[in-house]
């Protein structure tokens, strides 16, 4: 008689991948693609369309699902997650979801929260939490900053153990697709702590030009940011992030990827010089 873990294994319906065009969603996208897996793109541009504020069309997204990823945008802690964690779990499981794959957020009790909605569910889960992403220099809100060679952000000296996101994808896409990561809890993060100085140097090395860091106060960014014309939601998770959940709370490594995987995480230098190759923190894009 096969296990549950086999039968998992042995899933031939589709997977749906929340926010399927952001930083996480398209890796794992490509990756399941690769493996043959059957998959749908949740997001606003896909056909069927999802968004978080639309329930009413989850149901189309959901037809003939049996392994979702969830990436709530813009981040677990924003206002009235937990309510739309805890409505789209509900749906999956009428529409006989078999496995969660939820990517969470490391020290914030909101995520936890969204977490344990996943975790009571009845239905098979993995949680892979993470905090900074390297890619935030190449894909994110620091990249103009790295392209102008200040990074001004009020981040002081504290330290995080940076994440690449190319490991996240292939965390989740192992949990999506393989047995034995039922239950599990990844916490991920890089191999090293890191302050911005530290991520200034490792840039500064891999570009050959000075990219250096400057400490601002917190209130002053925001104001530039919401000057800048970005969306309040954007303006609100960067205010969070950095007078919240950057205050030392994670400046310790787990062994999330290890676990995970089977193999150490990528470090940033080697990230950095990855990125620096393309020329797209000299502006331009070059053929590698």
């Amino acid at each position: 008689m096969n296990t549950i873990h086999d039968q998992i294994q042995n899933l031939s319906g589709v997977t749906l991948i929340l926010g399927g065009t952001g930083k996480t969603g398209r890796r794992i996208a490509a990756s399941l693609q690769a493996k043959g897996v059957p998959t749908r793109m949740g997001s606003r541009s896909a056909t069927p369309a999802f968004d978080w504020h639309h329930e009413a069309g989850w149901d189309a997204c959901l037809q003939d699902v049996e392994a979702v990823y969830i990436n709530y945008a813009p981040d677990l802690a924003m206002p009235g997650a937990t309510d739309a964690i805890q409505a789209f779990v509900d749906r999956a499981k009428r529409h006989g979801v078999q496995r969660l794959v939820l990517l969470s957020g490391r020290g914030e009790a909101e995520a936890q929260a969204c977490e344990r909605i996943v975790q009571e569910s009845s239905v098979e889960w993995t949680i892979v939490r993470a905090s900074w992403f390297n890619q935030n220099f190449s894909e994110g809100a620091f990249l103009d900053m790295v392209v102008d060679g200040q990074i001004t952000l009020p981040a002081g000296d504290i330290a995080e153990p940076f994440v690449d996101v190319d490991d996240i994808a292939e965390v989740a896409v192992a949990a999506l697709t393989e047995p034995g990561h039922a239950g599990e809890v990844y916490e991920v993060t890089g191999p090293r702590l890191m302050t911005f100085a530290d991520i200034a140097t490792e840039l500064s090395n891999a570009t050959g030009r000075e990219i250096t860091y400057i400490s601002v106060p917190h209130d002053a960014f925001v104001a530039g940011v919401k000057e800048s014309g970005a969306p309040k939601e954007v303006v609100w998770m960067l205010d969070y992030l950095f007078n919240t959940v950057l205050d030392g709370r994670n400046a310790h490594l787990i062994d999330g990827v290890q676990r995970a995987l089977g193999r150490p995480p990528k470090d940033f230098a080697e990230y950095a010089k990855a990125v620096a190759a393309t020329g797209l923190w000299r502006g331009v894009t070059l053929t590698v």
